[in-house]
């Protein structure tokens, strides 16, 4: 039996449980900190004196923390032992926390939003590999998908949670109660999530190597403009539905949460897909973000067709998994730095969204026009895609060479290496944890 099948096989169905739990708590932990701030922000300006925009900082200084740690900390920890650096990174983003409810100004606050968002794009990337390396790798994207089901599940109870409480106590606690359960996620990590000798081969340089790779940036590239629509209605959601919908601002938690819905039934049904077929998963699904954004101009109209256009818009975020997954098909041995890079993307397309579909309401649009945005966004998305399935398809002609012909006419086919060094075979699950040295 290959040595990375013999590493599958020794950790039972039990064990791939808790250790993708305890991953998927941290997940919870770091989605419930970054949306949290949201709901809170108009207390937060209370608190320092300052704007609701001036308040806003703290939102973006956190996805500043995202794009710069993701990169920085991939390449640095290229050596660690993937399950010290997950409860390391965890612990860093339950300090980071802990800081922002220990602060007593908002220069103060900004900084240690910073620092909690530091640990976020790394967290997942290393999660990501650490979860495709547990079972075999036709079934690595629902791997991807179930630890993500702490960050897409974070949306539907961890937010409403931590909202309910900072409204109640001040938002100082929402803090600290996302704290707790990034402590909680690292005892869980060191004591559940297997432990694997450290890559002795890797090296910040070799990491750094995944930026030379155009299907890597081509991927990182779908990320950050694909998903750009699914923010962009995201952020302006609650005046769209208030003043264009006409739905009271109680129900608002309720249109939250069937967002959120959406996103966790998409996480799951992207992850299945993907499995199965890959790159058809991810042009389908910035085909239906073209459709259903598309659409919700119109149906932002009518109540109910506005909640069931939400409901879809969630589903959009099928395209994570998807997208995880081919990081780690093109990345060859950079695996740590793409997959990082991957959440840093997705924070390129926060920022991205939100930037064009406020651009769009002040040029006098509408608030329905953040749907006509976040569709442009998706086609730009597609045809981004389409470069990438393009410049696979020539790779993989100019690795094969002339090919030879057998007796009926048929051409042979290309060789389980020539496969993997055009990206087309899914990288070794053990290679993929960065454990191909046994201790």
């Amino acid at each position: 039996m290959p040595q990375d099948m013999r590493s599958i096989a020794e950790i039972s169905d039990e064990g791939r449980v808790r250790a993708e739990l305890a991953m998927a708590i941290g997940g919870f932990g770091i989605g419930t900190g970054e949306f949290v701030i949201m709901g809170l922000l108009p207390d937060i300006a209370d608190s320092a004196g300052v704007s609701v925009p001036g308040a806003g900082y703290a939102i973006s200084s956190y996805a500043l923390g995202v794009v710069v740690g993701a990169p920085v900390i991939a390449v640095l920890s290229a050596r660690c032992r993937r399950h010290v650096l997950l409860a390391a990174l965890m612990a860093w983003f339950a300090v980071g926390n802990l800081a922002s409810a220990l602060t007593s100004g908002l220069p103060s606050l900004v900084a240690a939003r910073f620092l909690a968002g530091l640990p976020h794009g790394a967290y997942f990337g290393v999660a990501s590999l650490v979860a495709a390396s547990l079972v075999p790798p036709e079934r690595r994207a629902q791997a991807v998908g179930r630890m993500m089901l702490g960050l897409t599940g974070a949306t539907v109870l961890g937010v409403p949670l931590a909202t309910g409480l900072g409204q109640w106590l001040g938002w100082r606690a929402a803090f600290a109660l996302v704290a707790i359960i990034g402590a909680v996620s690292c005892a869980s990590i060191l004591a559940f999530v297997p432990r694997r000798p450290a890559d002795l081969r890797a090296s910040p340089l070799r990491e750094l190597g995944a930026l030379r790779r155009g299907q890597v940036m081509l991927t990182l590239g779908i990320g950050s403009v694909g998903l750009g629509g699914l923010f962009c209605v995201f952020s302006y959601i609650t005046p769209t539905m208030t003043q264009v919908a006409g739905l009271p601002g109680r129900l608002m938690p309720a249109v939250l949460a069937v967002f959120g819905v959406g996103m966790v039934s998409g996480n799951l049904l992207g992850a299945r897909l993907a499995d199965r077929a890959l790159m058809p998963t991810i042009g389908g699904v910035l085909a239906w973000n073209v459709a259903t954004m598309g659409t919700f101009s119109f149906a932002a109209t009518d109540p109910w067709l506005a909640m069931a256009s939400v409901l879809l818009i969630g589903h959009g975020v099928a395209l994570v998994p998807a997208l995880q997954v081919r990081l780690m098909d093109v990345a060859e041995d950079a695996q740590t730095l793409a997959a990082s890079l991957n959440h840093s993307a997705f924070n390129v397309a926060n920022a991205l969204g939100a930037w064009l579909g406020g651009v769009a309401i002040q040029a006098g649009l509408g608030w329905t026009s953040t749907g006509w945005v976040g569709a442009s966004l998706a086609v730009v998305g597609l045809a981004i895609f389409f470069a990438s399935a393009a410049g696979a398809r020539v790779r993989r002609r100019t690795l094969r060479g002339p090919v030879p012909r057998r007796g009926g006419g048929c051409p042979a086919r290309a060789s389980p290496q020539s496969r993997e060094r055009s990206g087309t075979s899914p990288a070794s699950p053990t290679r993929l944890l960065g454990a191909e040295h046994p201790a």
